[in-house]
């Protein structure tokens, strides 16, 4: 399935879920609140510091990443100058030189950055505990509040509207103890 069908299939079924929900005669007046998890991640000081350590180790990899690049550019600017005088044989010693060094490029960016590469798996390590806590405070206050249903409007669920009465930001912050900015 590619990217954009699933997407649209996320909002089509969000959409559907959101028609199910208006309808409160089928099962009578239902609870429904919504948070931010992008604000609560924001000013919980453990997911601060586990995107700095992220954002280190990205920089570190990426300065990594345009050694080799330059590395790459100094030799290929070197070979272009001089192609036209070496022999085949060096020639094609060159070529290749820049053939496996490309490929080692494309290897370090595809095993730092991938789709299963360190970076998503040092993300997993370092937030899935924090999410786990967030995710818990939010079953907390909606358990503790009786909601019967809790959107992040952070994520992929598209909110048309939503009643600021039923934010729950606040109280997901105030089940992990961190205290909030006031807002204006």
């Amino acid at each position: 399935m590619s990217v954009k069908t699933e997407k649209l299939s996320r909002r089509l079924w969000s959409l559907a879920v959101l028609a199910l929900l208006a309808v409160p005669a089928v099962r009578g007046q239902q609870k429904i609140g919504h948070f931010s998890s992008d604000a609560v991640m924001k000013q919980l000081p453990d997911a601060q510091d586990a995107q700095k350590q992220l954002d280190q180790i990205v920089a570190d990899w990426q300065q990594e990443l345009n050694k080799m690049q330059d590395e790459w550019k100094r030799k290929y600017d070197d070979y272009d100058k001089k192609k036209l005088i070496m022999t085949e044989e060096r020639r094609s010693e060159t070529e290749k030189e820049l053939r496996d060094m490309d490929q080692k490029i494309a290897d370090f960016r595809n095993q730092k950055f991938g789709q299963n590469g360190e970076l998503f798996n040092k993300q997993n390590e370092l937030m899935k505990p924090i999410q786990d806590r967030v995710f818990k405070a939010v079953q907390d206050v909606a358990h503790e509040e009786g909601y019967d249903y809790i959107f992040d409007k952070s994520g992929e669920i598209l909110l048309m509207y939503s009643n600021d009465k039923y934010d729950i930001t606040q109280k997901v912050l105030a089940k992990l103890k961190v205290v909030a900015p006031p807002t204006h």
